[in-house]
C-alpha cells in the first residue's frame, strides 16, 4: 500500500498534476441569510483508488427551461448547452404558449404542432431529449383561465395522447425515450387538490389512461405530480391513487429550492417510504424536476454562490435522485443582463449570451471521470466527489459548500492504494 497525503489550504482553487486534479471551491458571499447548524465538524478526506463503486451517477445532466418566449428561446444558446451534454431538458407552458389547440367550426379539437415542433427540435439539436410537461390548458378547452380544470376531461385525454402519439410515435416524430409530466406545480398553478372539484388524481388518471391508448410508439415515461415540494397529502396520496386504480406511474416527480442540502436526501428517503411494499411501483423513478437555491428571483443564481450551491447540490443528489433538473438554462429577458434571474445564461437582449458560475459548475460536473471513487471523511460542509477512468486518472471535486458564506478550513487528503508516480505532484 502507498499512502500519500497532503494538506490543501481550502480557499484556493487548485490544479494539481497530470494524472489527479482537485478542484477547491468555497463559498461566499456573506451577504446570505440561512438559519443552519449551530456546529458542525471538519472533514478528513480519505480517496481509495481501489475503490471504484462504479459507474458514475450523474443526476445532474438535466435541465429545465421556462416558458418566458416561446417557440425558439434556446436557439441562440444552442451551442451553449450542446457543450454541457444533458440528456434532458424539460419545458413547460407547452400547451398554451405554442398555441397548440383549437376548434374547427363544428366544435372539435384540432392540433396545431408547428410552433411546439420548433422548440423540440432546438433541444434535440443539443443533444438531449425533451423532457415535456403536460401543461398548461388550452384557452379553448378551459372552464376560465389557463391553469383551470378542462371543461369536459376526456378532451383533455384526448390532448394526452395526440401528444404522445406525436412525439414518440414511430411514424411522426419518433423520438424514442420522451418523458412526459402531468402538469406542473398544480399545488400554485390551478390550486388543484387530491381532492373536491379541482382533483389533481381525476387529472393524472385521465393522463395514463390516455398513454395507455397509444399505439405504434417508443419508449416513454409518464408521471408527476410535480408540486413545489415533497408533499405527504399529494405524492403519497398519488402513490396509493395509481395503485388502487392500476394507472401507470413511472415517476415521482416534485420540485426542491433549498439553501439545506440534506432536504434533497430526505425527500427522496421519504418518496421511497411511502412507495415501498408496492409491487407495482417497485421500478418507480425519483425526479427533482425544479431545483436550485431559492425560487425566487436571487443575486445568488448570478454569482459563484450559485455555482457553489449547484456543485454541493449535485454531490447531495448523487445516488439518491433519478434525475435533476436545474432550472434554467437562459435568463427571460429583463430590464437588465443581470437580475438575479435563475439561467445559466444571459438573455441575447443585452448581446451574446454570457455563461454564469452556474454554467461552469454543470461543465465540471460533466468532465468527471465515467466511474465513482469512494471518498471517506466527508464534513458539514466540505463534500468531495472522487472519479476516474479507464486509464486510472483521477479527477476529484472538493467544495466547501456553507449557506453563510463564513466557513473555512484546511482539508486533510489521504490517497490510499496509489501506486501511480503521478500522485507524488501533490
Amino acid at each position: 500500500m502507498a499512502n500519500r497525503k497532503k494538506i490543501l489550504r481550502g480557499l484556493t482553487p487548485l490544479i494539481v498534476g497530470l494524472l489527479v486534479i482537485i478542484v477547491v471551491v468555497v463559498a461566499i458571499p456573506s451577504a446570505v441569510q440561512f438559519v443552519g447548524k449551530a456546529a458542525g465538524f471538519p472533514a478528513n478526506l480519505v480517496f481509495n483508488y481501489e475503490g471504484v463503486l462504479g459507474k458514475m451517477p450523474q443526476p445532474w445532466r438535466n435541465i429545465g427551461q421556462g416558458g418566458e418566449e416561446p417557440k425558439e428561446m434556446l436557439a441562440p444558446v444552442v451551442d451553449a448547452v450542446k457543450a454541457l451534454r444533458m440528456e434532458y431538458i424539460r419545458l413547460d407552458h407547452i400547451y398554451d404558449a405554442f398555441k397548440v389547440v383549437s376548434r374547427t367550426d363544428d366544435g372539435q379539437l384540432t392540433f396545431d404542432w408547428s410552433g411546439l415542433d420548433q422548440a423540440v427540435d432546438v433541444i434535440l439539436a443539443t443533444g438531449a431529449k425533451p423532457f415535456l410537461s403536460l401543461s398548461y390548458m388550452p384557452p379553448v378547452m378551459a372552464t376560465s383561465d389557463i391553469v383551470s380544470p378542462a371543461k369536459d376531461w376526456s378532451e383533455w385525454g384526448q390532448l394526452v395522447q395526440a401528444t404522445i402519439e406525436h412525439y414518440s410515435g414511430r411514424s411522426q416524430k419518433n423520438i424514442d425515450g420522451v418523458i412526459y409530466e402531468v402538469w406542473n406545480e398544480p399545488d400554485l398553478f390551478g390550486g388543484y387538490k387530491t381532492y373536491g372539484d379541482r382533483n389533481y388524481l381525476e387529472m393524472y388518471a385521465v393522463s395514463a389512461r390516455a398513454a395507455a391508448r397509444v399505439r405504434g410508439t417508443n419508449l416513454f415515461e409518464i408521471g408527476g405530480p410535480a408540486t413545489t415540494g415533497l408533499y405527504q397529502n399529494w405524492e403519497e396520496r398519488l402513490i396509493k391513487y395509481v395503485d388502487a386504480n392500476n394507472l401507470r406511474l413511472d415517476f415521482l416527480s416534485w420540485h426542491r429550492y433549498a439553501y439545506d442540502l440534506e432536504q434533497y436526501e430526505k425527500d427522496v428517503l421519504q418518496a421511497k417510504r411511502w412507495a415501498e411494499n408496492i409491487p407495482a411501483l417497485v421500478n418507480l423513478k425519483f425526479y427533482v424536476t425544479e431545483w436550485g437555491h431559492n425560487s425566487e428571483i436571487d443575486k445568488g443564481y448570478d454569482g459563484r454562490f450559485g455555482a457553489i450551491h449547484t456543485l454541493a447540490g449535485a454531490r447531495a443528489m448523487m445516488g439518491v435522485v433519478d434525475r435533476a433538473f436545474l432550472f434554467e438554462i437562459k435568463d427571460g429577458p429583463g430590464t437588465e443582463k443581470y437580475w438575479g434571474r435563475w439561467g445559466i445564461l444571459t438573455h441575447e437582449k443585452y448581446g451574446a449570451p454570457e455563461k454564469k458560475p452556474r454554467y461552469f459548475a454543470l461543465q465540471f460536473l460533466n468532465n468527471l471521470g465515467p466511474y465513482r471513487m469512494s471518498v471517506a471523511g466527508e464534513g458539514s460542509w466540505v463534500k468531495s466527489i472522487a472519479s476516474t477512468d479507464d486509464k486510472g486518472n483521477l479527477k476529484i471535486m472538493v467544495v466547501n459548500y456553507d449557506p453563510k458564506g463564513s466557513h473555512s478550513e484546511a482539508v486533510p487528503m489521504t490517497f490510499e492504494n496509489s501506486l501511480r508516480s503521478g500522485a507524488d505532484d501533490l
